[in-house]
């Protein structure tokens, strides 16, 4: 059996996502499982090469995790031609410019997202990578929850009839840092560090509204920022400029609706962070990150409004849950097991940068909406 090594070099591995989600679940769960192995039978293993700003952390995960290499120097690494893919999971504003440099030094590239602050970068590196010809992707994890694996079952198997309208919830509060440390980053509040809510989390909805129910065509969106004042990760209180909060209609090209509710600023009342609830003309189903209930018509109860008398139906009861039937790995761990092969394979990935791009420009339609005041139209984007 041939084993073949990918040296990958993770930038951004000291942050709560960079150093949880993709070095230790899926880098290094990758490499203890023995690796990926290709259709001929080759066993791809990953070798993570840690990058980052602070010496004294990163020497701390390389000997936590039996490391070798870690660097700040991320020019150096790039010049290595022993370093095949570059990783970026620092912060927004960093982002553009290291997947450029590592795009002109021929590295295959994957990261997070937002891939870049503005439609015009994100354009510009999928561009850039088409050109170089290298294997390009960004992080598409929420498709691979369980909950939205289960909710695809449903789409694809015609359980909905026609979808009519989704209503997607997500959020929690984020603790403002004075009394309580914030939970959450203090850039993320900051537009001139690539803070925001809608440039963070609309190109997740893209992707994942667009997976299930086709092309969004046209949207209208408020932002908000309720939290004014926040304190910092030293204790240091600043203005936040960025949006914590969005709320936005969206309409596919199918005719139907969604709802999209954004917000650091809110008190969780659901049985997940995340859920989305999908009404159709057959039924009805409501998924979370791992969970995922529905209804069918012919369960469906006939409420009568009545404000004079208690309501007598336990309506969560009339539910049920669509069992796992199958064992759900980590998601994060999923996609990096998909792209390690494409990249292998030196052929492209199927969530690239044009698909990133796609997300940016999402968030850059709704912020302008927002702006305007008005509906804004969703053009197909050329890459």
């Amino acid at each position: 059996m041939t084993r073949q090594v990918i040296h990958v070099a993770v930038n951004g591995v000291t942050g709560r996502m960079g150093y949880r989600q993709h070095l230790v679940r899926s880098l290094l769960g990758i490499r203890e499982q023995g690796g990926v192995r290709l259709e001929d039978g080759t066993t791809v293993c990953p070798e993570p090469i840690l990058v980052g700003r602070s010496e004294e952390r990163l020497r701390a995960i390389a000997e936590r995790h039996g490391l070798e290499r870690w660097t700040t120097d991320l020019d150096e690494v790039l010049a290595d031609p022993a370093v095949d893919v570059y990783f970026d999971a620092q912060v927004t504003s960093g982002r553009e410019a290291s997947l450029m440099r590592a795009i002109e030094a021929g590295k295959h590239v994957y990261t997070e997202k937002p891939v870049a602050g503005s439609l015009e970068g994100a354009l510009r590196l999928a561009r850039a990578a088409k050109t170089a010809g290298i294997t390009h992707g960004v992080v598409h994890d929420k498709l691979f929850l369980p909950g939205v694996i289960k909710l695809r079952r449903l789409v694809g198997g015609g359980f909905f009839g026609r979808v009519l309208s989704v209503r997607l919830e997500f959020g929690y509060w984020v603790f403002e840092g004075d009394q309580i440390p914030a939970q959450r980053p203090s850039w993320n509040y900051r537009a001139d560090e690539g803070g925001g809510i809608v440039l963070d989390m609309f190109p997740h909805w893209q992707y994942l509204l667009t997976d299930l129910f086709g092309p969004i065509t046209a949207l209208y969106a408020r932002t908000a920022t309720h939290v004014p004042r926040r304190w910092d990760e030293s204790g240091r209180g600043f203005d936040a400029t960025a949006d914590d909060a969005a709320y936005a209609v969206l309409e596919f090209a199918s005719g139907a609706f969604a709802s999209v509710n954004s917000s650091w600023a809110v008190r969780v009342n659901r049985r997940e962070l995340l859920e989305l609830q999908v009404d159709g003309t057959h039924g009805s189903a409501v998924a979370g990150l791992r969970s995922c209930v529905v209804q069918h018509r012919v369960g469906t109860p006939m409420p009568v409004w009545n404000p004079d008398l208690p309501d007598p139906i336990d309506y969560l009861a009339q539910w049920t849950d669509v069992p796992d039937n199958t064992t759900f790995d980590n998601g994060f761990k999923v996609e990096w097991e998909l792209f390690l092969k494409s990249a292998a394979e030196a052929r492209p990935f199927t969530w690239d940068l044009a698909e990133g791009a796609r997300g940016v420009q999402l968030a850059s339609l709704a912020l302008r909406s927002s702006a305007e005041g008005r509906r804004v139209d969703v053009p197909a984007l050329a890459v």
